[in-house]
Parts: C-alpha cells; sequence; structure tokens
C-alpha cells in the first residue's frame, strides 16, 4: 500500500514553495524574533527577582515544558501537514507553505538562515509569553505556572532548530552527541515522519511524544473528527486528492496499536485459559 500511495502523490514544485517567502514574511519573522526575546527576558528577570522563585520549580517546570513542547509541535506540525492550502491569505504563506516545502525539499531548512528558521514559532509564541510576563507572582503555584509557560515556549522556540539540525549531514559534535543520546531530535528517528505518505511521527521538538501518541493512535482519531464535522479530506492540499482519499480510507479503518495489542492479549489469554474439570464421579 505505502508504495502505491507514493506512486500517487502529486506534491507542489520546491521551487515556487521556496519562492514564497517573501520580504513582508522575513520582516515579520525578524519582528516576531526580536518581541518574543524581549518578553523572554522580561519573564527571566521577574523570575530572578522573584521571592518565590526555587531552583527545584524551575527544574521541574523546564522538564515539564520540554515535554508540553515536544506534545504541541506535534499538534503543529499535523496541523499544518494535514490541514489547509498554500494559497490560503496570511497562513497559507507563512505558515502552511514551509510544511509543504519541507517535504518537497528536506534539506531546504538547512539552507534557511536563523529568522527564516525560528521566526514562525517566535510569532505564535508571543500571546503566551506575554501571559507568561503578566502572570502574578504571588505564590509559588502562580511562579510554577508562568515559569512552565515560559520553558514551554522557549522549547517551542527551539523546536524548528533542533529540526534543522536533524536533517543537516554534519552537525556540530555537541549536537551530534544529544541527538546520539535523544535529548534533541535524532534524524533517524524523524526520518521515520519523512516516509510517504508524511502521516506520523511529527513531534519534532525531542521525538519522546511520537510513540505514545502513535499506539493510541492519536492524529488519526483527531482526524476522523474534523472530517466527520467538516467534510475535509486530510493531506489533500499536500500529496493530492487521490493520495490523500486513499490514506484516510486506509487509516479510518485500522485500529490504535494499543487497541491492536490488548485484543492479541486478550486472544492469547482466552486460548489458554484451561477447560473447567467436571466434579461428577464416573458411573
Amino acid at each position: 500500500m505505502k508504495n502505491e500511495l507514493k506512486n500517487q502523490l502529486r506534491q507542489q514544485d520546491a521551487k515556487a514553495l521556496a519562492q514564497g517567502y517573501s520580504p513582508a514574511i522575513r520582516a515579520m519573522d525578524i519582528a516576531s524574533i526580536v518581541t518574543f526575546v524581549g518578553l523572554e527576558s522580561a519573564l527571566v528577570w521577574r523570575l530572578w527577582s522573584g521571592a518565590h522563585t526555587g531552583p527545584w520549580l524551575v527544574l521541574c517546570a523546564v522538564l515539564l515544558g520540554y515535554l508540553a513542547a515536544d506534545f504541541v509541535s506535534g499538534v503543529v506540525h499535523w496541523m499544518g501537514d494535514t490541514w489547509g492550502s498554500t494559497e490560503m491569505p496570511v497562513l497559507g504563506k507563512a505558515f502552511i507553505r514551509p510544511f509543504r516545502e519541507h517535504h518537497v525539499d528536506e534539506k531546504a531548512i538547512t539552507r534557511h538562515d536563523f529568522a527564516e528558521t525560528n521566526g514562525n514559532n517566535c510569532l505564535v509564541s508571543i500571546p503566551v509569553a506575554i501571559l507568561a510576563v503578566v502572570l502574578p507572582h504571588s505564590s509559588p503555584g502562580w511562579v510554577f505556572v508562568s515559569t512552565f509557560l515560559g520553558a514551554m515556549i522557549f522549547w517551542v522556540m527551539a523546536t524548528n532548530q533542533f529540526h534543522k539540525w536533524s536533517h543537516m549531514d554534519e552537525p556540530p559534535a555537541l549536537i551530534g552527541f544529544l541527538q546520539r543520546v535523544h535529548l534533541i531530535l535524532p534524524p533517524a528517528h524523524h526520518q521515520i515522519h519523512h516516509t510517504a505518505p508524511y502521516n506520523k511521527y511529527y513531534c519534532i521538538t525531542v521525538g519522546w511524544m511520537n510513540k505514545p501518541l502513535a499506539m493510541i493512535g492519536f492524529f488519526p482519531a483527531m482526524e476522523r473528527l474534523i472530517t466527520w464535522a467538516t467534510g475535509l479530506i486530510p493531506r489533500k492540499d499536500d500529496i493530492g486528492t487521490e493520495a490523500a482519499l486513499e490514506l484516510f480510507e486506509a487509516t479510518a479503518s485500522a485500529e490504535p496499536p494499543v487497541v491492536q495489542a490488548a485484543k492479541e492479549l486478550l486472544e492469547a489469554t482466552t486460548a489458554e485459559e484451561p477447560k473447567p474439570v467436571s466434579s461428577a464421579r464416573p458411573s
């Protein structure tokens, strides 16, 4: 089935997609990075001088923020890959286009500079950054929430940089070490997503959430729900109508791996159960 779908893919031209990065979008990227850095700096200053800030509180918030960022990266990546069109006003050029370009030309991201790589993530993080800065720091609970939000969007901002490194042929030595110990997104792990038809392993901060989400069939379930509610076909703009319809029908009929495993375990247990011995005496 995978080979048949791969032959049906009708993706857009990589050069045309790359040309969609206009001067206006670049200016927006630069402004977003400057704003994001300013807000995060303001949050660090508040935490540094806060009476309720403690090392263990900050450490826990940063680690939980890392996991949350991995999940958020998966949801945003899935949305950009799966829904909408590159022709949509604003969203199409600024957000959806980079996802579609990346599927056609995986190495394009390695040629992007810092602003083009990270501007989008900074832009979408600004509202959360504002919230993190303005929250009261009147108790350890509020400080934890503020720190968690700030840490989460910091890792969200870093996600595309991690993603870019995972596609580099020779990343810096320290980055290669972090990839090998799976503290940031490893190339081999991410390559699973880049296997046609590109419908799994969307989490790209570190990738820790990919396996659990795949086991429960999270993204296929979300696609069925959205299609039921709106009639839209997932990935239609990315891989073409024919392949998108065939893929949707195949995933709609498939059970999540965790359900399949549970059924196999139940069947094995049932088969091994001994038959009851009759207590009646022979005549």
